[in-house]
């Protein structure tokens, strides 16, 4: 059964995410345009479900659906679209989740959405640290109900996506967001 934990930064989380996107990278081969680390694992001092989110854009999405296999090879478990369509989804771990990936083709406007949010926190302390406060009031209370903890989330995540993509359309130098790959 899957529970809810959320701990504090760990500073390896970054090493981490740039290990498994080589494997990512090699698994999927050239149609890989570029590999984001996003999720609160991605924000430097936010506290997190310690599950790595790997946002992977590609040429073309059927280029994934022709190398499942790979990406099972390397321990994930291909979940289809799995609820957003567009998205080709993968969990690594099973009920001790490590990673997921999060596969859109290039130019998707959830790419945009999840680089933004990333963004977006890490350039707002304060609005990191209230979602910070509500994923340990949450663990707290829905650590045995994953669907209670994520529920109790949308919202406030909703909120802050909405103020994340008006500030990232201001932005210029959002250009072409770049590589995580030294990121981290």
């Amino acid at each position: 059964m899957r529970t809810v934990e959320v701990v504090a930064y760990d500073d390896r989380w970054p090493e981490l995410f740039r290990e498994e996107a080589a494997k990512i990278r090699e698994a999927l081969g050239g149609a890989v345009r570029d590999i984001h680390h996003i999720g609160s694992t991605s924000v430097p001092g936010m506290a997190a479900k310690p599950i790595i989110d790997i946002l992977v854009e590609v040429d073309r999405i059927e280029n994934v659906d022709a190398r499942s296999s790979r990406m099972e090879s390397l321990g994930y478990e291909a979940r289809g679209e799995n609820g957003i369509p567009g998205r080709r989804y993968f969990c690594k771990g099973g009920d001790k989740r490590t990673h997921h990936v999060h596969v859109f083709q290039q130019g998707s406007g959830e790419v945009i959405r999840l680089l933004a949010f990333r963004e977006y926190l890490t350039a707002h302390p304060a609005e990191a640290a209230a979602y910070r406060g509500l994923k340990l009031r949450l663990a707290e209370r829905c650590s045995a109900d994953v669907a209670a903890y994520v529920a109790g989330k949308d919202a406030f995540v909703k909120e802050l996506q909405q103020r994340a993509l008006s500030w990232w359309s201001t932005r210029r130098d959002s250009e072409k967001y770049g590589s995580d790959q030294k990121r981290g």
